[in-house]
C-alpha cells in the first residue's frame, strides 16, 4: 500500500463557538456511521452545516479525528467555478493499481476515474500566493487515479450539499496508476476515458471533467486557498482533480478498470 505524510496541525475555520460545537456533534455521528456501516438518512437539522465555512469546519474536525491525511481531492462544477476541496484521510485506504481495496468501512464502493498529482515539494501556507509556475515545479509526477467514494449518509445524492461537502465530499479512498512521462505535453481537451466494471463498459467520455481541462488551476487554488487550514500542501501528498467519469458503483468482490487514452490506466478490485 502507498505511504503518506504524517499528520498535520489543523486550524479550524473561524465559525461561532456554538456552531463549532454543533459541527463536532455532527462529526461524531458521521464518524460512527462510517466506522460501523450504519449510514444516516441525514443530519439532524440543528447539526447541518448551513454555509461553506461550516462545511469545511466539519471536514477539518473529521480529518483531525483520522490523524493522517494522504492528500486532497479538489474539483469544480464548471471551468470558471470556484473549486471545492476535501482532505483525503488514510482511513479510506490508499493503494496502487492492481491492489485490493479492503472491506474495512466499505459500503458504497463508488469509483470515479480521475487524474492526480504527487507533490514533490512542500508548498507551506504563507502570505504571498504561489504562481502557476511554482505549483507546477512542486509537482513530482502525474498519474491516472481512482477515487473511492463512501459516505456517512445512506444516499449522499439526497442530502443537502453542505452536509455532503462536510462528509469529506464523499471521499472513501484513493488508488493510483503509474506516473505518466511528459504529462504536460498531453492535450487534455482531447483526452478520453473508458471505465469498465467486471468486464462491462460503464462510461465513455472525452474532456468529461466538469472542472474543465486546466487541472493546474485546481492545484493552484488548493495551494493558495483550500489547504491553508492544514498548513498547505506537503511533499508526498496526492492531489486528485475531479471526476472524468461520474460515479460508478462496484459490487463486493468486483473489479474496475479506468483507461485514459494518453494518461494510462488504473485497476482495482474490491474485497
Amino acid at each position: 500500500m502507498s505511504t503518506a505524510p504524517t499528520s498535520q496541525t489543523i486550524a479550524h475555520r473561524p465559525i461561532p463557538i456554538q456552531r463549532e460545537t454543533h459541527m463536532r456533534k455532527a462529526a461524531e455521528l458521521m464518524l460512527h456511521a462510517r466506522r460501523h456501516l450504519r449510514p444516516l438518512p441525514e443530519l439532524p437539522m440543528e447539526l447541518r452545516p448551513v454555509n461553506i465555512d461550516e462545511a469545511y469546519a466539519l471536514q477539518d474536525i473529521i480529518a483531525e479525528a483520522m490523524l493522517q491525511t494522504g492528500g486532497w481531492k479538489v474539483g469544480a462544477s464548471a471551468p470558471d467555478a470556484t473549486p471545492v476541496s476535501s482532505p483525503m484521510p488514510l482511513f479510506g485506504g490508499f493503494g496502487k493499481s492492481g491492489e485490493v481495496a479492503s472491506a474495512h468501512m466499505r459500503r458504497l464502493r463508488g469509483i470515479e476515474g480521475e487524474i492526480a498529482f504527487l507533490m514533490g515539494k512542500d508548498l507551506p501556507a504563507h502570505e504571498a500566493p504561489y504562481s502557476r509556475e511554482q505549483v507546477i515545479a512542486a509537482i513530482a509526477s502525474a498519474h491516472p487515479a481512482i477515487e473511492l467514494l463512501e459516505s456517512a449518509f445512506y444516499d449522499p445524492d439526497k442530502v443537502d450539499r453542505f452536509s455532503t461537502l462536510g462528509d469529506l465530499a464523499s471521499n472513501g479512498g484513493f488508488f493510483h496508476g503509474a506516473a505518466i512521462p511528459d504529462w504536460q505535453q498531453i492535450d487534455l481537451t482531447k483526452e478520453s476515458i473508458v471505465v469498465t466494471v467486471d468486464g462491462a463498459v460503464r462510461f465513455e467520455g472525452t474532456a468529461s471533467n466538469t472542472a474543465g481541462t486546466d487541472l493546474i488551476r485546481l492545484v493552484e487554488w488548493l495551494a493558495n486557498v483550500g489547504s491553508l487550514n492544514h498548513g498547505g500542501l506537503r511533499k508526498g501528498q496526492w492531489v486528485t482533480t475531479g471526476s472524468w467519469s461520474g460515479k460508478t458503483h462496484v459490487d463486493a468482490g468486483g473489479s474496475a478498470l479506468v483507461e485514459f487514452a494518453n494518461f494510462g490506466d488504473v485497476a482495482i478490485r474490491f474485497e
